[in-house]
């Protein structure tokens, strides 16, 4: 393991924002990831996991703890009767694994590429965009439970995934994620993605919602898509110096959503209906970006250095010399702004270390 001091977390976080780690620690194998965490855990010190920094908020006092980074890599291969399971470290690059995945003739994961961040952190968020998210294929998670100090193996069924959700988000304290599987059906002779979902990506293509295309196409309009709304990492563009969304959203009692439409209607005038998406449970999902443009808040609103992306109204930049507390104080702004004009709670996407909404 290598340990440094006093390491400014804004140089590991994609909102280059963060102020120093007490004690920062890197782990290249699984077994240090372990002895880290537990070494930490035995001394009652504060610890902080961080993987690619990418969905993650942290003080401008930065984190007076242990901050351990994970580097582990590694992808392994397990052939089955009917379909073929790859088996990733936490610390492999998300897109990498993709590009593994589309090479391998695997279809499940490719609308999801060009998502920034390690792969460890994808079940914990279950990670999705364009209609995919990895609950879909995920088969189990290997993990630390800091609990009991044991290495298990949790199925899918015991992961608790719900929309941008898990045991593991919902338990931040307990469990370190170590290993990922995924299981997809065997490649076919001209592999083909999962069925298109998304109906942006379908126009992207110029196919139907359902259809099928090469993986490598699919690929590349969602690479395409991820771009034009800055989402894609590129230090020379400020629209990436985010957190990727930082709300979600919204998703609501069928009460609750006719009380929406009762006031967008009432704002923007009758005929104006927010977007609907149906859950399976009766509830109905809506969109934050709809709302948030809505309520008075465009495309690079803000004149400081925290700003709404030029590209996304989702995302939040740091245009350069910003600070948390800059950042956050336009994430009040947004989510009070919503909530007064509709009557609806934003809540933020990213893990919040040291500061609060």
């Amino acid at each position: 393991m290598r340990e440094e001091t006093d390491v400014p977390l804004s140089t590991l976080t994609t909102l280059r924002l963060g102020g120093p780690a007490r004690r920062l620690v890197t782990a290249e194998t699984e077994q240090e990831v372990i002895e880290a965490v537990t070494t930490a855990d035995r001394a009652g010190e504060p610890l902080l996991i961080l993987g690619g920094g990418s969905n993650v908020v942290v003080s401008d006092d930065g984190f007076d703890g242990t901050v351990l980074r994970i580097a582990t890599t590694g992808i392994e291969r397990e052939q089955l009767d009917d379909g073929l399971c790859l088996g990733i470290q936490a610390g492999v690059n998300w897109d990498d694994f993709v590009q593994t995945a589309i090479e391998h003739g695997l279809a499940g994961v490719e609308c999801l590429s060009g998502i920034p961040g390690l792969a460890g952190a994808t079940p914990i968020q279950n990670v999705g965009a364009y209609g995919q998210e990895v609950a879909q294929t995920i088969t189990w998670v290997k993990v630390l439970d800091r609990r009991t100090g044991e290495v298990v193996r949790m199925p899918r069924e015991a992961c608790g995934f719900r929309y941008r959700d898990s045991v593991f988000k919902r338990n931040p304290d307990r469990y370190v994620v170590l290993e990922v599987w995924f299981r997809f059906d065997p490649p076919s002779a001209r592999p083909l993605s999962a069925p298109i979902r998304y109906a942006e990506v379908a126009r992207a293509l110029d196919v139907e919602l359902g259809d099928r295309v090469p993986l490598q196409e699919a690929r590349a309009a969602v690479l395409g898509l991820r771009r034009r709304k800055g989402m894609v990492l590129d230090p020379q563009d400020h629209d990436t110096w985010s957190a990727g969304s930082f709300f979600t959203n919204p998703i609501l009692a069928a009460a609750e959503f006719a009380e929406l439409e009762k006031r967008v209607a009432e704002r923007l005038g009758p005929g104006v209906t927010p977007p609907r998406y149906p859950e399976a449970d009766g509830r109905v999902k809506t969109s934050a970006a709809w709302l948030i443009e809505r309520a008075g808040f465009p495309k690079g609103y803000g004149d400081g250095p925290a700003r709404i992306s030029t590209k996304h109204t989702l995302a939040l930049t740091n245009r350069g010399g910003a600070t948390t507390e800059d950042l956050l104080a336009l994430a009040r702004e947004v989510r009070d702004g919503v909530r007064a004009a509709f009557g609806v709670e934003l809540v933020n996407e990213p893990v919040l270390v040291g500061v609060k909404l």
